[in-house]
């Protein structure tokens, strides 16, 4: 009855508007569908990796076949990949924060794992460096908008597991890539010739682009299964514009240029403490990550399939369980009111991992270095939770895919680009010695680890000091 004279009176009353309800009080999409996007979105970061991680663990028979010194190899693993993932990112990022951004990771998945099996129909070092450009150009579009979509499916206290969860991508993408790629080059060594009907003669390591490239085509069509979630508002408020501004889905207004940079500066020293942090992170991981495979054949005389084998499992289960854990305990933190929480969790990583980078390469044997790897892998994991749950409560909805890829710009244009270049330069300009690539790798992560832990507690002063972010 009492609705039905409110009713009334609205309809007596047409001037008088009801009062806008804020999307964030609404109820949340289920579990069961919440979960399904997250483990879809992993499954599609698993994908990315494998497809990156490959070239690392065939540098070695790829640079004798091309016949390619250790700097130009790091500009293949590096700056192929980032240069167009970084002019593609922009604009998708954009195009995500205003349309429906599951179908714009489809489009992704499809375009890199076409990407990938052109990898293994390349005959020379530009045909490979154009076809890792288009791997990157396909990836640019996965990480902003399934940031954006995982913050509309899960409220705060549950937003830094969820992150945990997809960035595990990273550990089984990259451990698949090593696993799989061992496997296949101990039956189709990468160095040997085979005869294929139609393909023609070719490499091993032709071989193993070309397989790895298939299973992307299968989850596009998966990831259909993903609804587009209501956008919420989170975040901090921001200025509304001046005049008329137009309406992205379901009636969240976009933000202008003017406007994200205005929440940025409003909160400059978190969101450049966070970036520039998880950018050097990355510098490191990706300096690593390009070299270990080298490193350990180089320094101990591990064949491809032995690397494959010990170092991919590490990956897997040290990485993933990372992210796990790192997931649970920012999200238990917030859960228990401590303040900026999701951070302090990666805060705790990021701390570890500075004895953990420097040490492994200056190790007596494989089985101690390996070991010391797993332990950085697994706080490398740890960190990513936390630290992206804190950018995505930070940042409005109607602008959050845009500070994604200012994020992903960063630990791209920083991390993969010269994280592996960095290493090579050492190895090639100061020691000249193939054989000193451990000691390159430990001191470049003496170097980056404690800046890195730097700039994110410089982030973490800056956050603000109200509810926990």
């Amino acid at each position: 009855m009492l609705q039905t004279a409110k009713d009334a009176a609205l309809r007596m009353a047409p001037d008088i508007k009801p009062p806008m309800t804020d999307p964030d009080s609404g109820s949340w999409p289920p579990a069961r569908e919440a979960w399904t996007a997250a483990i879809l979105l992993m499954l599609a970061y698993t994908l990315a990796f494998v497809d990156r991680q490959a070239l690392a663990l065939l540098v070695q028979p790829i640079k004798e076949d091309l016949g390619a010194s250790d700097t130009a190899m790091s500009l293949l693993y590096g700056l192929s990949f980032t240069l167009f993932y970084v002019i593609v990112g922009i604009p998708v990022a954009w195009l995500a924060d205003r349309s429906n951004r599951r179908n714009i990771i489809v489009v992704s998945i499809f375009v890199w794992s076409l990407a990938t099996a052109a990898c293994g129909m390349t005959r020379s070092y530009g045909g490979l460096f154009a076809a890792r450009v288009a791997v990157g150009t396909g990836e640019g579009g996965l990480s902003p908008a399934a940031h954006s979509i995982l913050a509309d499916y899960f409220p705060k206290n549950r937003l830094a597991l969820a992150m945990g969860v997809y960035n595990m991508g990273v550990y089984l993408g990259g451990a698949g890539a090593l696993i799989l790629g061992g496997l296949i080059a101990s039956a189709v060594p990468p160095s040997s010739e085979i005869a294929i009907p139609v393909l023609g003669t070719m490499k091993g390591w032709h071989i193993i682009f070309l397989a790895l490239g298939i299973p992307g085509a299968l989850l596009s069509l998966a990831m259909m299964l993903v609804r587009e979630p209501t956008r919420r508002g989170g975040g901090q408020k921001v200025a509304e514009p001046v005049g008329g501004e137009k309406s992205g889905r379901n009636g969240n207004p976009s933000a202008n240029i003017g406007q994200l940079f205005g929440q940025i500066s409003t909160h400059g020293r978190a969101y450049s403490g966070i970036i520039v942090g998880f950018a050097l992170m990355i510098f490191v991981g990706n300096g690593t990550g390009a070299w270990i495979p080298a490193f350990l054949e180089r320094s101990y005389d591990m064949s491809i399939a032995q690397i494959g084998s010990a170092y991919g499992w590490m990956v897997f289960f040290c990485g993933t369980s990372g992210a796990l854990c790192g997931g649970f305990a920012g999200s238990w933190l917030q859960r228990r009111g401590v303040p900026n929480g999701n951070l302090l969790a990666a805060v705790i990583g990021f701390t570890a991992l500075i004895p953990l980078t420097i040490g492994f390469p200056l190790m007596p044997t494989a089985g101690l270095a390996l070991a010391g790897v797993g332990g950085m892998n697994f706080f490398a994991g740890f960190n990513f939770g936390g630290g992206l749950a804190t950018l995505q409560s930070l940042t409005p909805n109607r602008m959050r895919a845009q500070v994604s890829v200012i994020y992903m710009l960063a630990i791209n244009l920083i991390g993969s680009t010269l994280g592996p270049t960095s290493v090579a330069l050492v190895t090639d300009l100061v020691f000249a010695d193939p054989s000193r690539l451990g000691l390159s790798i430990s001191i470049v992560c003496a170097v980056a680890s404690p800046l890195a832990l730097a700039a994110l507690l410089f982030g973490m002063s800056g956050l603000p000091r109200g509810e926990p972010a």
